[in-house]
């Protein structure tokens, strides 16, 4: 393992990273203050979609976006997000609204973390909180940040 990497280049890689990437901790409580700032963009399948999202999230599926992306003010910013962090559709999203002039930024963990620490979520039943799972949000342990 190379070690060698300058403290400044590191500040620099990770102050880029936060300037485009967000989490779902941050999404929810802008979500919460009635007054986000942002659209939030679900790039998955009509399927995905289907089965459950982020209540307030508008859906876009990533393979649209270039033909549909007048449908998103460009003075608005965008978070997008996808079904994890095992897939990089909100990544592909993210970068084709940034070629179109958006400013974006990506929702780390996506759908799936979202989900996993119990946030809403939304079905056509309505909008309901799942079950949180105690590796990504135990009840008794705040990672603190």
């Amino acid at each position: 393992m190379d070690w060698t990497t300058a403290p400044t280049e590191a500040a620099d890689h990770f102050a880029r990273r936060l300037a485009v990437e967000t989490d779902v901790s941050d999404v929810h409580a802008a979500l919460e203050s009635g007054r986000p700032g942002f659209v939030l963009l679900d790039s998955r399948s009509a399927e995905s979609w289907a089965q459950s999202r982020v209540p307030g999230a508008i859906h876009l599926p990533g393979r649209q976006i270039t033909a549909r992306a007048a449908e998103l003010d460009l003075a608005v910013p965008v978070v997008t997000y996808c079904r994890g962090p095992g897939c990089n559709g909100a990544t592909r999203a993210a970068l084709t609204l940034a070629r179109l002039g958006y400013r974006v930024r990506e929702m780390i963990g996506g759908f799936e973390y979202w989900a996993r620490e119990g946030l809403p979520v939304e079905t056509s039943q309505g909008v309901a909180r799942p079950e949180v799972d105690p590796l990504t949000a135990p009840a008794t342990v705040s990672c603190g940040c």
